[in-house]
């Protein structure tokens, strides 16, 4: 009769035993025999109560997957004539994207003849790179694939943190200025009331 090593509901070696031993050892107390350990010599059962373990089981796996921050590759597009504001809007995006956790990837589109003015393009990414600076480490730098040119940048967490708390720093500034200012405009003046002279 095949035999297996049993562990008890509160950890406690029971040792070597037949399998329908350490079946009714566990149908005794309510619970389930749950192979732990198949592979050894010989296999590893414990008793236990399965439905609460796959339960316990699948509540740890969540509350690991809550915890783990999954980093997406976030792509901003730019071309060589990229205009000022549409720049910016690109950058804005650029930096809250990496101040979430998330990596970027700047690229520069050639689109017909631009493509033998691909100094422009490098000219964007320096930029972009000194405009990111704060936030972000490059991991590569200006690289042509094809026809575009590309950079990507990784967050820098102690910058984030350090640009992260400045952020706060001025938002409670502005709280505070604007709960000075609501107080003053609710404080009532001194009533100034002209009374009319008497007529001589």
């Amino acid at each position: 009769m095949p035999q297996v090593r049993v562990i008890g509901e509160g950890g406690e070696q029971l040792g070597v035993l037949p399998i329908q031993q350490a079946l009714q050892r566990a149908m005794d107390v309510g619970l389930d025999l749950v192979e732990v350990a198949p592979n050894a010599e010989p296999p590893v059962c414990r008793i236990m109560d399965y439905g609460k373990y796959k339960y316990e089981k699948a509540k740890k796996a969540k509350e690991a997957r809550k915890k783990q921050h999954v980093v997406h590759l976030k792509e901003i597009k730019l071309h060589p004539k990229t205009e000022e504001h549409d720049y910016g809007f690109k950058m804005k995006h650029a930096r809250d994207f990496l101040m979430r956790g998330d990596r970027v990837k700047a690229t520069v589109v050639f689109r017909g003849r631009e493509i033998t003015h691909i100094e422009f393009g490098r000219q964007i990414l320096e930029r972009f790179d000194k405009d990111i600076a704060d936030l972000a480490m490059i991991e590569l730098s200006c690289k042509m694939e094809g026809r575009n040119m590309i950079s990507m940048y990784v967050p820098d967490r102690a910058k984030i943190k350090d640009v992260q708390r400045k952020i706060d720093q001025e938002k409670k500034r502005q709280e505070a200025e604007a709960a000075v200012a609501t107080q003053a405009a609710g404080t009532p003046g001194a009533m100034v009331q002209e009374h009319e002279k008497p007529a001589a």
